[in-house]
C-alpha cells in the first residue's frame, strides 16, 4: 500500500503551510506513522525562500527546525501526487479548486475541517501581524495536524 501523502497550502508558503507541514511531520513521527508531507503556496512571491523567521521561531520553540524548508508553488502534478491537499483558508481552497486538473485524485479540504467544532474555519494568516499571531497559528495547525493524522490512520 502506498504511503499516505499530504500537501498543505497557503498563499506564499512561508508561514502557515510550512508550520502545518512541521506539525504533521512531528505528530506522525510521535505516532510511528509513515506519511509523505509537503507544503506549497498558490502564489509565487516567495518561491525558494525559507519560512518567515517568526514561523521558524515558533516551530523552534516546539523543538522543530524548519529552516531548511523552501517555498514552492502548487503544480498541476500535485493533484495526482498527493492524497490530501489541505488549504489554510477559503481563498486558497477556492484557488486550488480552480487549479485542479481534470482527473486529479487529491481530496481538497480546509485544515480545520478535520477538527470537530472548527469545520469551515480558516487558519488566520499571521504574516502582517505581530509574533503572537504565529503562536495562534501554531496552535491551530498543530490541532489540525493531529486531527488529520487520526483520520489518515483510520483510513489505512
Amino acid at each position: 500500500m502506498p504511503q499516505p501523502s499530504v500537501l498543505f497550502v497557503c498563499l506564499g508558503n512561508i508561514c502557515r503551510s510550512p508550520l502545518a507541514e512541521a506539525a504533521l511531520r512531528a505528530a506522525a513521527s510521535a505516532a510511528g506513522a509513515q506519511l509523505l508531507v509537503d507544503s506549497a503556496g498558490t502564489g509565487d512571491w516567495h518561491v525558494g525562500h525559507a519560512p518567515d523567521p517568526r514561523a521558524q521561531e515558533v516551530a523552534a520553540r516546539a523543538g522543530i527546525d524548519i529552516s531548511d524548508l523552501r517555498a514552492r508553488q502548487v503544480r498541476a502534478g500535485d493533484f495526482h501526487d498527493f492524497d490530501h491537499i489541505i488549504a489554510m483558508d477559503h481563498e486558497n481552497l477556492a484557488n486550488l479548486r480552480r487549479l485542479a486538473p481534470s482527473g486529479g485524485s487529491a481530496r481538497l479540504s480546509l485544515l480545520l475541517d478535520h477538527v470537530p467544532g472548527r469545520e469551515g474555519q480558516s487558519v488566520a494568516d499571521p504574516y502582517f501581524g505581530e509574533a503572537a499571531g504565529f503562536d495562534a497559528t501554531w496552535c491551530d495547525v498543530t490541532m489540525g495536524a493531529q486531527a488529520l493524522l487520526r483520520l489518515i490512520v483510520r483510513q489505512e
